[in-house]
């Protein structure tokens, strides 16, 4: 698996990972049997949430890596009711409970709330001083949101901002792509396949997808995941609750799509021609 360097962090991680947002739902064991097989294939970046499943997918996400912590680079977040400055660290106790570790790789917040940035921002600091997180980053950030975090937190310090991207929702590129890549702040596309609403094989977009694939002897999803790992520092985290399903979005990382490709991608799937607000699920 293609591996990229994660923010400023120094550490190199999977391009392709794995998400665990309504784990919880699916058949436990075949669950797990996902998740390992994950690692198996070199998708180590397994990015979980307390809101998950009310800690359940956190738990899941324990019983997959037993006796293999140290493969995998772990991502959890604290909700945004919980991220007090004392807060944000329970918080952070209990996914580490949860979770059956003594850290996390990077702690995130899961989207603005009602708590002051700086508050969470320096309990964030706080868990990273004790080695409860080795990094910590944001979910659901846009760009007025990271330069209010850049400006509380300095240089170096946000590690990545998770959010929202697949090939028909692009909003992201307007902006807050360009603002990550120019502080060295990883981009990591949660839901890259979207809502239930990827596109189907007989829509235009999916003819085309699935024309691309056939080229490459490779799948539509790959294609798409491919697609928007085109962007420097960005990562996909796509959940699959089956073991074929993870066999099919590893197969993404070794895939090169032509300039050709990804110019009928962007005509099949066009930009908004202008910047609107964050998307988010």
């Amino acid at each position: 698996m293609e591996q990229r360097d994660f923010g400023y962090t120094g550490r190199k991680v999977a391009a392709v990972g794995q998400g665990t947002w309504c784990m919880e739902q699916d058949p436990r064991n075949a669950v797990i049997d996902a998740l390992r097989r994950g690692l198996d294939l070199g998708l180590t970046h397994i990015d979980t949430a307390e809101m998950y499943g009310s800690g359940e997918a956190e738990e899941i996400t324990a019983e997959a890596m037993a006796g293999r912590r140290d493969e995998a680079f772990l991502v959890s977040k604290v909700l945004p009711q919980n991220a007090s400055r004392k807060g944000t660290i329970a918080a952070c106790e209990k996914s580490l409970k949860r979770l059956k570790t003594d850290r996390l790789d990077c702690y995130l917040l899961h989207w603005r709330g009602r708590h002051p940035l700086a508050d969470t921002i320096a309990a964030l600091e706080e868990l990273q001083d004790a080695g409860k997180i080795l990094s910590w980053g944001v979910s659901n950030f846009d760009t007025d949101d990271l330069e209010e975090a850049f400006a509380i937190a300095g240089p170096q310090r946000i590690a990545c901002n998770q959010v929202l991207y697949h090939v028909g929702e692009r909003a992201i590129e307007h902006a807050v792509i360009p603002w990550c890549q120019e502080r060295g702040v990883a981009v990591v596309a949660y839901s890259p396949f979207g809502q239930g609403d990827f596109p189907t094989a007989g829509s235009p977009g999916g003819r085309v997808l699935a024309e691309i694939a056939a080229a490459h002897k490779a799948t539509a999803r790959q294609v798409a995941l491919r697609y928007l790992l085109r962007h420097a520092g960005v990562f996909v985290i796509p959940k699959a609750s089956k073991s074929a399903h993870v066999e099919d979005n590893a197969g993404a990382g070794g895939l090169a799509l032509t300039a050709a490709d990804i110019a009928r991608i962007d005509a099949a799937f066009p930009r908004p021609a202008r910047r609107g607000g964050l998307p988010m699920l």
